[in-house]
């Protein structure tokens, strides 16, 4: 009997830690960033690093940019597409679990980017 309360008992507190780590949210999404050290048009040039901490794809990742302005475009293509002061990353696309998304601009100083949502797709 005592083997069989032992495997439910640690069924169970598995069974609660998996749902834990499943809930994911914009949270889960973390911003850092800091200078590179290079410059471009006299302003320093940042890297921004997004990571999903989470089990779960994330799209359509939006960021606060009101007032940015990056001295030229990010990338071979704007991997931030401006609608009044929010920005869709990426065109929407995903990040995937424990993935990072990387971008760097050119702004006078460290631009305060703020995650506002995202759309979770968990399988």
């Amino acid at each position: 009997m005592a083997p069989i309360l032992k495997f439910l008992s640690l069924a169970l507190i598995f069974s609660v830690t998996v749902g834990v780590d499943c809930q994911c949210s914009k949270n889960r999404l973390k911003v850092t960033q800091y200078r590179t050290g290079e410059l471009l048009r006299n302003k320093p040039v940042w890297r921004v690093k997004i990571t999903n901490d989470c089990p779960c794809t994330q799209l359509d990742v939006k960021l606060s940019c009101k007032g940015f302005q990056a001295v030229k475009d990010i990338g071979p293509k704007p991997v931030l597409a401006k609608s009044g002061g929010e920005c869709l990353l990426n065109d929407g696309q995903p990040i995937y679990a424990h993935e990072d998304f990387i971008f760097t601009y050119a702004f006078g100083t460290r631009f305060p980017f703020h995650l506002l949502s995202s759309r979770i797709a968990c399988s």
